[in-house]
């Protein structure tokens, strides 16, 4: 038992680190629990079979649905979590994105506005460091100017951006979490297109590169010289209650043999992937808490959502030197993101995230994006591509059910805990609207002048949901804090909050959500921890 933990984190990715880090700095003792194994930048390596390594390492997930989540492309394992193999695009959700239900009778509303938000997009934006260009992101939200200019435009991006132009539709340097020149003891990216790798220069802004460094070096304050440290491969397998079932007390947690310990905290914070954190609140059941912590309305694992994607891939005449940029891409269009502009049944925002770097072969490469070529004439189609490949996504907008949810599984894992089982499935007029932008990428590639130009199948990028705020106890799991309704001293963070999509990636609105939550509980200190 350790009664000296202030704040017991599990997780050690982007949510976990930003409150590691602030709550450290303010004197806290802090412990962060991750599953995964330890690593440092200097154990990144840039190589697509070592990338696979960062990904989700833990116990199976079952999926179902006509859109599967995809949770073992979409989470991490080890120090730093999800956010070493993320790509850095960090646009902000617009207005729109916090009213849906109000606004179009669809999904939920947030208990917060972005007005509300804005000022934490712009304290992380700072700290962190962005590159971009706001005055060409002419759909960005008010906020701050980019403290650094943008990643440079290659030729890929370059040859595309002119589909784009013939169908009059306006295209930005894409809003990033890289280094374009060296900034706060970071240096500047290389542009070798090895994001998902972890970026062992520390160019992009991942947990081991910013937060997670600030938290374990954070001693100044505390008198046994120790303010944050990790516990790694600790599987938390439950949140323990005091009698009465108001108060989180701490977490039991496996090591790698089995083995459980208990550790005791003032503040739990459950900072794990969106999948893991109401699969450790079902878990948690109890006696006072029968359907699992934080359920009395039966909403934990509910409104799963993820981003239902499309690449669209061309090979063009001109070069395009694909291999160059960042892994996230070069442009973004986002004329896309008006929710009244679809027809025929169609609805929701998307947006193109244009020009991504890409390899050879693995998840995305240029080789996987064929699979009907094989043998003899992958050999001719791989030199082709390798200087004239060109590929772009569709990010778009996933509208929440209560339906789409995690549930416990009748499986077990290693430790003899119910297994996460998700069902996820869009609607027609998400499928619809996927649809019509997968046929606009298309034409917009051919316009480019592409040669041949063809889409890949759909899939779930990122996951979202699952532990959502809200305004009331009957109709969300969490406040707009993280706090849960039920427990005061149980926070959630990341991703799983998002009541509802957008259509923009959501790491940057997870770290100004988690330094919202950590500027209020410390300045909540004494009657969130009495």
């Amino acid at each position: 038992m350790n009664k000296d933990i202030d704040i017991l984190i599990v997780g050690s990715g982007a949510a976990a680190s930003v409150i590691a880090a602030k709550a450290a700095l303010d004197g806290k003792n802090v412990v962060m629990l991750e599953a995964g194994p330890e690593r440092s930048l200097n154990d990144l390596v840039s190589s697509q079979i070592w990338a696979r390594k960062l990904k989700w390492s833990g116990a199976h997930v079952e999926e179902e649905g006509n859109l599967k989540i995809g949770n073992n492309f979409n989470a991490g394992s080890g120090t730093g979590g999800t956010s070493m193999h993320h790509y850095g695009v960090w646009p902000r959700l617009h207005d729109v994105d916090f009213t849906m239900k109000t606004d179009h009778r669809r999904g939920l509303d947030w208990p917060i506005n972005y007005a509300d938000l804005a000022p934490f997009y712009d304290l992380i934006q700072d700290e962190i460091g962005l590159s971009g260009d706001h005055v060409l992101e002419k759909w960005r939200p008010k906020g701050k100017d980019y403290p650094m200019p943008p990643v440079p435009t290659f030729a890929q991006g370059k040859v595309i951006s002119k589909g784009f132009d013939k169908f009059g539709l306006d295209t930005a340097p894409i809003p990033l979490a890289i280094n374009t020149r060296p900034r706060k003891n970071r240096r500047a990216c290389i542009y070798d297109g090895w994001c998902d790798a972890g970026c062992p220069i520390g160019a992009l802004g991942n947990a081991l590169a910013y937060y997670l460094p600030r938290a374990l070096n954070a001693s100044t304050h505390s008198d046994n010289g120790i303010n944050a440290r990790i516990i790694h491969n600790a599987t938390v397998g439950r949140v323990l209650t005091n009698k009465k079932g108001d108060k989180a007390t701490g977490v039991d947690y496996f090591d790698q043999s089995g083995n459980k310990t208990t550790l005791t905290a003032k503040i739990v914070v459950l900072a794990a992937f969106a999948v893991q954190n109401p699969r450790i609140l079902l878990n948690s059941a109890s006696t006072s808490h029968p359907n699992g912590l934080a359920n009395g309305s039966d909403l934990v694992g509910r409104y799963l959502m993820t981003h239902p994607s499309n690449t669209i891939n061309g090979i063009f005449k001109d070069p395009t030197t694909p291999h160059l940029g960042a892994t996230g891409g070069q442009l973004i269009c986002q004329d896309g993101y008006d929710k009244k502009s679809k027809s025929d049944g169609a609805f929701g925002s998307y947006q193109w995230l244009i020009a991504n770097a890409v390899k050879p072969n693995d998840l995305l490469g240029m080789a996987n994006s064929r699979p009907d070529i094989y043998g003899e004439k992958l050999k001719p189609f791989m030199q082709t591509a390798a200087k004239h490949y060109g590929t772009m996504v569709c990010v778009g907008e996933d509208i929440p059910k209560a339906e789409n949810r995690v549930m416990l599984s009748q499986a077990k894992d290693q430790y003899g805990l119910p297994l996460a089982k998700t069902i996820h499935n869009v609607s027609v007029e998400t499928d619809r609207l996927i649809n019509q932008a997968v046929q606009q990428g298309l034409d917009i590639f051919k316009a480019a002048g592409a040669t041949d130009a063809w889409a890949g199948p759909r899939f779930g990028m990122h996951i979202l949901g699952g532990t959502v705020m809200g305004d009331k106890p009957e109709t969300s799991v969490t406040n707009q804090y993280g706090q849960t309704h039920e427990i005061e001293n149980l926070l959630i963070a990341g991703p799983g909050l998002f009541p509802s999509s957008g259509a923009v990636n959501p790491t940057f609105t997870i770290h100004a959500l988690a330094l919202k939550s950590v500027e209020y509980l410390l300045s909540h200190w004494n009657s969130i921890a009495k």
